[in-house]
């Protein structure tokens, strides 16, 4: 009996091990190039963002308030002192980015839905990611920016982390669930925020005063922007926002501009009844791309890297809805082209897409066993 429990033992762990090793790489056609995808880790809990750190291993935050290092497919603990979030519906623990100078000072970024007096609210912070024997640890957390008013809706938090080449931080910021707030400038919701690395405001922020408008905002109008980039054809911000029933939107947020929601929009509400005053109206600003139907968009690049030339100046974004990832072609000058559908279906829920230093592109499922899935080029790509 021993013996037996003994092989099965054995066999139960080869098992286990066959298990945790990457999944073989598929190779998908796309239009242009061979694209190789390869699931290079699994069991994260919803995950919502992603950095490369220097050493070649991941930084990855769980919408249910982890973060977790990825090396060599391997997950870590839970790196400690997390702030506490509210893991409601869509909040959590959402986006990250490291500073600039994180070589030298270790220093990340980070969005989540800060609980308080109310609900929650969107939140940026900051802190030290510090590496120690006994594991991984935030140290000198800090609250760079808190929504001003919290809500106990589980919708609509944003909200991506954008760094420009000035060191300025844009966050984006959802307008909960409840649309007048993106048309209050009193208000952070429905926002997109643009503010120093220390939290304080740029003195060139179009309400930097105050008077007319929090001094964090520097465009108003959005509905719940999940993507975000920073665009090296129009040296500008991008963001990718969820329409509601149709009506997600690709916008160039500029200061002190007016995005429309609610008043404009290309969707209409869930029970197909209209909102707002239609497509258009003065003093609102027009996307630069749109999509009816949705396809709740999740996650934007504009792609710079050297192992897809043929991708170079396009947009890739995510989507949560058809499962798929989208490429908008784009010319030199960054007018839309066209699109092309990728993967629909193969991979689950887009929630993120990043391209790394060497030019690979990588996407996060958005499950409970959410994937890190790495796209290269195929060898006869």
């Amino acid at each position: 009996m021993r013996r037996n429990y003994k092989v099965m033992t054995a066999s139960l762990s080869a098992l286990l091990s066959a298990l945790s090793l990457p999944a073989e790489a598929k190779d998908f056609k796309t239009q242009t190039v061979t694209v190789s995808a390869e699931t290079i880790a699994d069991g994260l809990d919803y995950p919502w963002g992603l950095a490369f750190l220097p050493d070649g291993s991941l930084l990855v935050t769980e919408r249910s308030g982890t973060m977790r290092l990825v090396k060599q497919g391997k997950l870590s603990e839970p790196i400690e002192n997390v702030p506490e979030v509210w893991a409601n519906g869509q909040g959590g623990l959402l986006d990250i980015a490291l500073a600039p100078d994180f070589s030298t000072s270790n220093t990340i970024y980070f969005t989540y839905s800060q609980p308080g007096q109310g609900g929650a609210g969107t939140a940026l912070a900051s802190a030290k990611l510090v590496y120690g024997s006994d594991g991984t640890e935030l140290e000198n957390v800090r609250t760079l920016v808190s929504m001003s008013k919290r809500t106990n809706k589980g919708q609509h938090f944003g909200s991506r982390i954008v760094i420009s080449p000035d060191g300025k931080l844009f966050v984006t910021m959802g307008e909960r669930g409840e649309q007048e707030r993106a048309q209050d400038y009193m208000d952070h919701a429905g926002s997109v925020l643009r503010v120093n690395a220390d939290g304080t405001t740029p003195s060139d922020n179009p309400y930097a005063d105050g008077k007319k408008a929090l001094p964090e905002i520097w465009s108003k109008g959005h509905r719940n922007p999940q993507g975000a980039t920073w665009d090296p054809l129009t040296h500008s911000l991008l963001t990718l926002e969820h329409g509601a029933k149709g009506g997600d939107e690709i916008n160039q947020p500029q200061a002190g501009k007016n995005y429309g929601w609610p008043v404009i929009t290309y969707g209409v509400d869930y029970s197909g009844a209209k909102i707002g005053q239609g497509t258009a109206a003065e003093g609102y600003e027009q996307p630069l791309y749109y999509w009816d139907p949705s396809i709740a968009p999740s996650g934007l690049v504009a792609y710079s890297g050297d192992m897809f030339p043929e991708w170079k100046g396009d947009l890739l974004a995510g989507a949560l809805k058809f499962e798929m990832l989208v490429r908008l072609d784009r010319d030199e000058k960054g007018k839309m082209k066209g699109e092309e559908r990728l993967f629909e279906g193969e991979f689950g829920r887009i929630r993120d897409v990043r391209a790394a230093p060497d030019g690979s592109v990588y996407l996060l499922t958005d499950a409970s066993n959410g994937k890190i899935i790495r796209l290269t080029r195929a060898s006869d790509g």
